[in-house]
């Protein structure tokens, strides 16, 4: 077929009613738009080897026929299925789940849809799985949300086809990953306290294998020694608000306790029943500190000092630096670590006064 009738305008007089009857094709378009099929192809994707006027006929002619372009059309196309792929783990917490949200507005808003596999297990096999699934499914791309330090060394050994993104986990080589700076957060919250004139902060810590709940007490640790504090031995917990009310009723009967640090809000919110049942008042005689800002924070009685997590921010980032790989506009190895800060409430107070 010559240039002419490939790329040449949309001849005159024809109508939608010409192809009433049934749904609209490809066909169709490129026979109302005078063009072949590949062209019409080539508008689909962007293609720039497409004359504007032609551009133009293309898209006139799709909205005379009210021609949506199926995902299929636009794979054949391109060679891609325009879908991602999500592993995620703890996906009911307050930070994965918002992580998760993110990742799957911004797909929309890209062009994409998510197809997500939820994990709860910490085995290998079943991560290997889901990676096996994602690639038969034909994802361009996949995102790991991966805070325990098993799931990196799953992932390093499981064979991806397509571009990997992990969140938490740092896997080496070329492999790039998104994370919050948890070891600033905790510097944060423990200089915070000990500003207030408090001789130490205790720390009620998150499950052991998480990287977060690891880099924040760390963090907790170091900035205790640089101060020259004492450090007290920390207490683990599991991230809910029961395993923080249980610890929270051992530090409640130490009247030497007057500052607690907790990896994450919900233990925060245990630890604030627990001395509340012990008649310690929040702030007058204990200072308590979390972590993440969940929307309940602010709302507490007394409302949370805690370190804010953009989680959205995070879910968003890693979108872009995958969507830029699989584009081929970013260098084999991207970081990120998306900043957090304080936001001080009425739960933190001066140290109180020794008799």
């Amino acid at each position: 077929m010559s240039r002419g009738a490939t790329d040449g305008a949309a001849p005159k007089g024809r109508s939608r009613r010409s192809f009433a009857g049934a749904r609209p094709v490809m066909d169709d378009v490129a026979r109302l738009a005078g063009v072949s099929k590949q062209t019409v192809s080539r508008v689909l994707n962007d293609s720039p080897a497409v004359r504007p006027e032609t551009r133009d006929a293309v898209l006139a002619a799709m909205r005379t026929l009210g021609y949506h372009p199926s995902r299929s059309a636009r794979s054949l196309a391109s060679g891609r299925t325009r879908m991602l792929g999500v592993i995620s783990f703890d996906a009911a917490r307050y930070g994965p789940a918002s992580i998760l949200t993110a990742i799957n507005t911004a797909a929309q808003e890209a062009g994409y849809l998510v197809s997500s596999i939820a994990l709860d297990t910490a085995d290998g096999d079943t991560l290997v799985r889901a990676v096996h699934t994602l690639s038969a499914e034909g994802a361009d791309g996949v995102i790991a949300i991966a805070p325990q330090r098993w799931v990196g060394r799953a992932l390093a050994e499981a064979q991806f086809d397509a571009p990997l993104m992990v969140l938490e986990n740092d896997l080496g080589d070329d492999n790039s990953y998104v994370t919050a700076d948890s070891r600033d957060g905790a510097r944060q919250a423990t200089e915070h306290l000990l500003a207030l004139g408090h001789s130490t902060v205790w720390h009620l810590a998150g499950p052991t294998g998480w990287l977060s709940a690891e880099r924040r007490a760390e963090s907790w640790r170091a900035t205790l020694e640089a101060a020259g504090a004492a450090v007290p031995e920390p207490l683990i917990g599991d991230w809910s608000a029961d395993s923080g009310y249980e610890l929270g009723r051992r530090l409640a009967g130490r009247p030497d306790v007057t500052a607690v640090f907790a990896s994450n809000d919900q233990m925060a919110l245990g630890v604030l029943r627990a001395l509340h049942e012990a008649g310690r008042h929040v702030p007058g005689n204990v200072s308590v500190v979390g972590y993440d800002d969940i929307p309940e924070a602010a709302h507490l009685l007394p409302p949370l000092t805690t370190v804010r997590t953009d989680f959205a921010a995070i879910g968003r980032r890693s979108l872009r630096l995958l969507l830029a790989r699989i584009d081929g506009a970013a260098e084999p190895r991207t970081d990120h670590v998306e900043p957090v800060r304080l936001v001080v409430r009425r739960s933190t107070g001066p140290a109180p006064r020794k008799r």
